[in-house]
């Protein structure tokens, strides 16, 4: 397993149309069973993701890819058959954690530079390396040259580092001095029309559903809010590693970036207590034992 099939949405949140049910799954083993001491019988985990919409079929189907990934673990608690996460699916989740559910800040104007080089013989490593490189929101400068703001860099050193592909990079801190407009370069580094799309397409889809709870008079509780919540992360959790986090001077005029946060953490600080309360209801059968 890699850790592109985690925290970025690359575990299927990266596809255009209805979520599926994997990356719904990944969201629910990153947000609660973790707190549950890491393992959820298989019959809580058809439940929950019955109340979001998912049918039992699809649970089991998508359980077995994420097993052969290596994401989850069959294990058996007092005869209960369920999955644990991996180790290696915790680490990332955690790493998950600072970057999805962090507002997003101004940051100083220097940058992390990735210089790379792997043999013709080891090209499923040269894959390996620009996989993980766009999943944490660096732009190419050339084929083996690519560059993020500075304040990646030490997650740029730690995914490196986990997935062992550091003998093949070298790591640099830099400034751009010269001989052209920074806008202007940013713009050739990074597609930055296509991921405003992606965040006019998140506010597309979750902006009415945080208007629909906001406008209601009574608290929001239940299957839905934790539905609503759980879809909206879900949908939410890639966005924050294709966006390198630049500075708001060198962004278009029309960044919707800006929106799609801001309707982000507004279901966040809305939904995410309930959804919490709703799955607590659960505990019997998501915690071990």
């Amino acid at each position: 397993m890699t850790t592109t099939e985690l925290g970025g949405g690359l575990d299927g949140g990266g596809e255009r149309g209805p979520l599926p049910p994997r990356a719904l799954i990944v969201t629910l083993l990153g947000l609660y069973v973790r707190e549950f001491g890491g393992w959820i019988s298989v019959s809580a985990l058809i439940r929950l993701m019955a109340a979001a919409g998912v049918d039992e079929q699809a649970v089991r189907s998508s359980l077995s890819r994420l097993k052969r990934r290596g994401i989850v673990e069959a294990e058996r608690h007092d005869g209960v058959a369920g999955y644990a996460l991996s180790d290696y699916a915790r680490q990332v989740l955690e790493l998950g954690d600072r970057r999805i559910f962090a507002r997003p800040e101004e940051h100083s104007r220097g940058w992390v530079v990735v210089v790379f080089s792997v043999p013709e013989s080891e090209r499923q490593k040269r894959h390996a390396l620009r996989a993980r490189l766009s999943w944490l929101g660096f732009g190419t400068v050339s084929s083996g040259v690519w560059i993020a703001p500075g304040h990646l860099a030490d997650d740029a050193r730690a995914v490196l580092e986990a997935d062992g592909l550091q003998p093949y990079v070298d790591l640099f801190s830099a400034q751009y001095l010269a001989f052209g407009d920074p806008a202007e370069k940013v713009a050739q580094w990074w597609d930055l029309a296509a991921l405003g799309q992606l965040y006019a397409e998140f506010v597309d889809t979750h902006a009415p559903t945080l208007a629909s709870w906001a406008a209601r008079d009574d608290a929001p509780a239940g299957h839905q809010a934790f539905a609503d919540y759980v879809r909206a992360l879900t949908a939410w959790r890639r966005l924050p590693y294709l966006d390198p986090g630049l500075p708001t001077d060198l962004l278009p005029a029309s960044w919707s970036g800006t929106t799609a946060a801001e309707t982000f953490f507004a279901l966040h600080a809305l939904l995410a207590d309930p959804a919490h309360d709703f799955v607590t209801a659960e505990a019997g059968a998501v915690r071990p034992g």
